[in-house]
């Protein structure tokens, strides 16, 4: 029989997400196992003219600029009470740093809540065939941002995110007002991060879209500005 899953979140895509939002480069190799069983390793990082400007905005604020931009223990803590979850474990290897490890006990549980239909994801899994489709627009993307963090949502208003405020509507647009507002050095930063996961399914992948299969690896690398704008909609798939 073939399960199918609407949650509110799938937990490799989900904390992908949350890594493209809130680092300047992240590296997230994970395996999905027959069942629903999921395991993530996480590297990711602040570049540092976006951290020196988190810190800025944290002072202006009357909060402490010698704690953690990343910080792995809270995280921990925050993640660690949501569905799905079975242990989960990051530390911080610097100020704007952290590595660790997630382990789910079934994606379909994940940040899972009671009514509501998932607009942005739907999970199958089934006998012979199983798939994901993930779609990130302007309409679901700013939920996902509140549903995960209220601090995301503050940093990004902080770099004038078109994803949090609406405007402007391209890349280049974006990059102009960030380079005359904040700097051009910064606007280089945001330019040329990049987001890199590599995916391990439990058989050979069929079809993908948004990425790259080698028998059942799938490789990601998205663009930090395309997220930050999404001037047009992002959409991956995977059947395997």
């Amino acid at each position: 029989m073939r399960k199918v899953y609407h949650p509110y979140g799938m937990v490799i895509v989900t904390i992908f997400i949350l890594l493209l939002f809130f680092s300047c480069s992240a590296r997230i190799d994970g395996v999905v196992r027959e069942g629903g069983a999921a395991e993530l390793k996480l590297q990711t990082s602040m570049e540092p003219r976006t951290a020196a400007l988190i810190r800025s905005m944290r002072g202006f604020m009357g909060e402490a600029t010698n704690e953690p931009v990343l910080d792995g223990r809270a995280i921990s803590l925050s993640m660690a009470a949501a569905p799905g979850v079975r242990s989960i474990s990051l530390v911080n290897t610097g100020p704007e740093a952290m590595d660790g490890s997630i382990s789910i006990s079934n994606i379909g549980d994940f940040l899972a809540s009671g009514g509501g239909t998932n607009r942005f994801i739907v999970f199958t899994e089934g006998r012979d065939a199983s798939s994901i489709v993930v779609t990130l627009d302007r309409t679901s993307a700013p939920e996902i941002i509140a549903r995960l963090s209220p601090e995301i949502e503050d940093y990004l208003q902080a770099l004038m995110a078109p994803v949090v405020v609406g405007d402007p509507d391209t890349r280049p647009e974006y990059i102009a007002l960030i380079s005359a507002v904040y700097g051009r050095p910064l606007a280089n930063e945001i330019s040329e991060a990049r987001i890199r996961a590599s995916i391990e399914f439990p058989r050979p992948i069929k079809a993908i879209r948004g990425g790259n299969a080698v028998g059942r690896q799938a490789e990601f690398e998205i663009p930090l500005l395309d997220v930050l704008v999404l001037e047009q909609p992002l959409r991956y798939e995977v059947s395997w």
